[in-house]
């Protein structure tokens, strides 16, 4: 790995999270490197979106650490891990339902000066040309595709190093997906790495380079995408492993 990946790149070794009582993520260890899709698949209840939240910084991390290259974040808060460079987006379309289509982009620019965030602006637009003529229009007014281009061109205004993604394909259609796969490999192809959390391996490994299979709180499968795609009976395997075992529990 050369200075320069090892910069970009996003490392979390041996992350435990609690909520409650209950260990929900226990010691998961992943990277992520600049300008590749990083898969993290898995059913629902194994832990994925209880990771993504110590990733962004909202829920605290019982041990491990998360970091960018050789910056800590593990502690950091949310605000800071994103203008370190890791922009989350997490699962459920998170917008201001009163607001505009402007006015959502304009909140994610908070920290950017006035010609900055409008050229931000514009380039996150111009991946989604379809919110140009729904710039107007409130949030809550928008299908859901329309919603989850809002929610991730909220994410790259930043020009972040690594985007989260949690669920890209929850709810919509296989026409919508279809219609931003391309986008997540625009963004790889400008440097960025992407960390994409998915319950449907196809969708994902369609996409990945490396792949990683949690289940119960736990990785059971790390490997390359294509050691998935052309054996699904490891995808199916590790998918049984932990439920046959008895899973950590109730884990999101």
């Amino acid at each position: 790995m050369t200075d320069a990946t090892h910069a970009g790149t996003l490392f979390l070794r041996e992350v435990t999270v609690a909520r409650g009582n209950r260990v929900v993520v226990n010691a998961v260890s992943l990277e992520v490197p600049p300008g590749e899709v990083t898969a993290l698949l898995g059913p629902n209840g194994a832990g994925k979106s209880s990771l993504v939240l110590a990733v962004g910084g909202v829920l605290r991390a019982q041990g491990g650490s998360v970091s960018l290259g050789e910056q800590d974040l593990t502690r950091a808060r949310p605000e800071r891990i994103r203008q370190a460079g890791v922009a989350i987006v997490p699962e459920g379309r998170r917008l201001l339902p009163a607001l505009t289509v402007e006015e959502n982009l304009r909140v994610a620019t908070y920290t950017l000066g006035r010609d900055q965030a409008r050229a931000a602006s514009e380039r996150a637009l111009e991946l989604f040309p379809e919110l140009k003529r729904r710039l107007r229009s409130q949030a809550r007014l928008l299908s859901g595709g329309e919603q989850q281009m809002v929610v991730l061109a909220q994410a790259l205004v930043s020009e972040p190093k690594v985007v989260v993604i949690d669920e890209l394909s929850l709810g919509l259609a296989p026409v919508v997906v279809s219609r931003l796969i391309p986008t997540l490999r625009t963004i790889t192809a400008m440097g960025t790495g992407v960390l994409l959390i998915e319950q449907f391996a196809t969708v994902a490994l369609g996409l990945a380079n490396r792949a990683y299979v949690m289940n119960g709180g736990v990785i059971e499968f790390s490997g390359t995408a294509g050691e998935l795609r052309e054996n699904p009976e490891l995808l199916h395997l590790a998918y049984l492993l932990r439920t046959a075992a008895g899973s950590v529990g109730g884990a999101r």
